[in-house]
C-alpha cells in the first residue's frame, strides 16, 4: 500500500505561484509514475502533470505548459508541482496519484492511477 498526502495549497492573487507537494509512505519504489490531476467545481478530474522515473520523462497538459513544473527526489517519497503565473482557470483541488508497474510513458487516465491522496484546494480570484 501507498500512502499520499498532499500539501501547499492555498489561495493566491492571479499571476502569482505556489508548490504543491506530495508525500509518499508505504511500499514506495524508486520506479514510478506519479502524476497531479485537479478536479474544479462542476468540472470532472482532470489530468495536469506526470512523471515516470522508468524513462526520465514529464508530460503537461497544454493549459500549464510552460507554467507548471514538476519534479520529484529521487526516493520515491516526494513529488513536487511548482505553479507560476497562475490563473483563475486553475482554481481546483488537486490530487497526487501513483501508478504501480513499471512504464516508459506517462499516462494522463485517470483510472489507470491505483493510490491517490485526499487533495489540496487552490484558489485563484478573478
Amino acid at each position: 500500500q501507498v500512502q499520499l498526502v498532499e500539501s501547499g495549497g492555498g489561495l493566491v492573487q492571479a499571476g502569482g505561484s505556489l508548490r504543491l507537494t506530495c508525500a509518499a509512505s508505504g511500499r514506495t519504489f524508486s520506479s514510478y509514475t506519479m502524476g497531479w490531476f485537479r478536479q474544479a467545481p462542476g468540472k470532472e478530474r482532470e489530468f495536469v502533470a506526470g512523471i515516470t522515473t522508468a524513462a526520465g520523462r514529464t508530460s503537461y497538459t497544454d493549459s500549464v505548459k510552460g507554467r507548471f513544473t514538476i519534479d520529484t527526489d529521487n526516493a520515491g517519497n516526494t513529488l513536487l508541482l511548482d505553479m507560476t503565473n497562475l490563473k483563475p482557470d486553475d482554481t481546483a483541488v488537486y490530487y497526487c496519484a501513483r501508478r504501480r508497474g513499471l512504464f516508459l510513458v506517462v499516462s494522463t487516465t485517470i483510472r489507470e492511477y491505483d493510490y491517490w491522496g485526499q487533495g489540496t484546494q487552490v484558489t485563484v480570484p478573478s
